[in-house]
């Protein structure tokens, strides 16, 4: 069996340390504010989350950029040339043109190297979504699984990968293009909170309301008791916030207390997600029987 290495992009969220342990390749996007584009590398070197989310606080404007052909190509040609192959698990492709970009680089580099074998997975997900994916499919990597076994499985996986989450700051949705100014600034009068999910085409999409931030965070954790698979303990759960750890406290008691599960893995939204969901955002992460 033909050893291979497990590719993703800086929007899966993983930490520095998830990425080492995981032995991966993570290409960064690029984020841009006060005129200065950094790396959205998993380290943060370039900028602390910290120092991100206190200029988002305080409405410093972020743009983003992904991940373009010739990175992938740059990334990917050294791990052919030593005979290895390549699974590139992608931030979802209607959310960025970050997978569109590795295909073309795979398709170039194996035309170039005929005996190669490079695979591009569009995970249909964001943040540490599509971070849990990566995770467990390094996982099963470790378990001995080859190439094949494990692009089988991280495929049959993504229909089942439940992305539940709630945003604390509505303006952020409204300068996105998902709210309107006069639902903003009402919601925001009356503490709504949006619950959203990542849906079956990779879409973040509306789907209720909370009144205030702990009902909406209730929601979250209704949704696994809802949709998620059985025995719900035994999962290892995901969560992704902008810089809520109490949020994230209030979540894993809850998750605790109703389901018996204690195998929660939380870090922050990285730049490039959180410049466009706003400091104070949580998003929840299962597998379920569907999205």
């Amino acid at each position: 069996m033909r050893d291979y290495v497990i590719m993703t992009d800086s929007c899966c969220d993983l930490s520095d340390a998830e990425v080492k342990e995981c032995e991966l390749v993570v290409l960064p996007l690029t984020f841009t504010m006060e005129g200065v584009t950094r790396r959205d590398t998993p380290d943060h070197a370039e900028m602390t989350l910290e120092a991100f989310y206190k200029r988002i606080r305080a409405g410093v404007e972020c743009t983003t950029a992904a991940v373009n052909v010739g990175d992938f190509a740059d990334a990917m040609r050294p791990i052919v040339e030593s005979g290895r192959d390549v699974l590139c698990i992608c931030f979802s492709s209607a959310l960025s043109t970050t997978y569109q970009s590795a295909v073309i680089a795979a398709e170039e580099l194996k035309a170039e190297y005929p005996g190669a074998k490079i695979v591009v997975i569009d995970s249909l997900s964001a943040s540490r979504g599509q971070g849990m994916l990566v995770w467990h499919a390094a996982q099963e990597k470790k378990k001995g699984r080859s190439l094949d076994e494990v692009e089988e499985w991280v495929r049959e996986m993504v229909p089942h990968q439940d992305h539940w989450f709630t945003v604390a700051d509505l303006g952020h949705l409204r300068r996105g293009g998902r709210l309107n100014a006069t639902s903003a600034v009402v919601g925001t009068v009356l503490s709504i909170k949006p619950v959203m999910h990542c849906d079956g085409e990779g879409k973040l999409t509306p789907v209720g309301k909370a009144r205030g931030m702990k009902q909406a965070l209730t929601e979250l954790v209704n949704m696994m008791g809802e949709l998620g698979t059985r025995p719900l303990e035994d999962q290892t759960v995901f969560i992704c916030h902008a810089d809520a750890p109490d949020s994230v406290e209030f979540v894993k008691g809850l998750l605790k207390e109703r389901f018996g599960v204690t195998d929660v893995r939380a870090d922050f939204i990285g730049p490039v997600i959180g410049s466009h969901t706003g400091a104070g955002t949580l998003g929840l992460f299962f597998f379920g029987r569907a999205r």
